[in-house]
């Protein structure tokens, strides 16, 4: 069985470069986190100038970044619960496509029977349909908005204080991490690296990578 860490269900903040201090906190209601958080990764979507850029996961190139958070959400939904998203895809308009999966995801969550649904996973604790969305989706929309920036030259940053609850939250399971095969190899930071920058490696990023 797979235990939710408690950090996936604390407050979060996020960077908007609009305020003078950078920070805005993110709301712990599952409907207006999400919102926060897709919203923030559409406007580094909105600012794409190369789809074919490369990205700090080799494989993958700018339009692969929002094709992956686009490909595995319906799935996960389906298979939990019983209720469905729309498929998409990022091949011809990825920011049509985020802006129209945006506004899925907010229905179901902003729905409070659909939000409160149970979603049964042979795989996951049982949870509400808006606790699955928000610690799984929505932690992975964060964290690749770091890649899709930074790939493409916008603005990188990640909030430092959601930086240090997430890493506090997952070093402890680095090697459940690493053996999932949804990270790639740890990378080794300096130890006086920023959090971000410490998060950044666990997940298998290098935080000094440039296109």
């Amino acid at each position: 069985m797979v235990i939710v860490p408690d950090w996936l269900r604390a407050p979060l903040t996020a960077v908007d470069p609009g305020r003078d201090d950078g920070v805005v906190p993110l709301p712990t209601d599952p409907a207006r986190r999400h919102v926060a958080v897709a919203d923030r990764f559409g406007e580094v979507v909105g600012g794409v100038r190369d789809w074919d850029a490369p990205t700090p996961v080799p494989e993958w190139r700018a339009r692969d970044v929002v094709g992956h958070l686009l490909a595995w959400l319906p799935g996960f939904v389906a298979g939990g619960s019983a209720h469905r998203l729309p498929a998409a895809d990022a091949d011809t308009d990825p920011v049509r496509a985020w802006t129209e999966r945006t506004a899925a995801v907010r229905a179901l969550l902003e729905d409070p029977t659909v939000a409160g649904s149970a979603f049964t996973h042979d795989r996951l604790p049982p949870q509400s349909l808006a606790e699955a969305i928000t610690t799984f989706y929505v932690s992975d929309v964060l964290l690749h908005t770091w890649d899709l920036a930074r790939a493409t030259g916008q603005d990188d940053r990640l909030d430092e204080e959601t930086c240090v609850a997430m890493l506090a939250g997952m070093e402890p399971m680095a090697d459940v991490l690493a053996a999932s095969g949804q990270y790639g190899p740890r990378v080794p930071v300096p130890d006086d690296a920023s959090a971000q920058d410490r998060l950044l490696g666990l997940i298998g990023r290098d935080p000094a990578w440039r296109p």
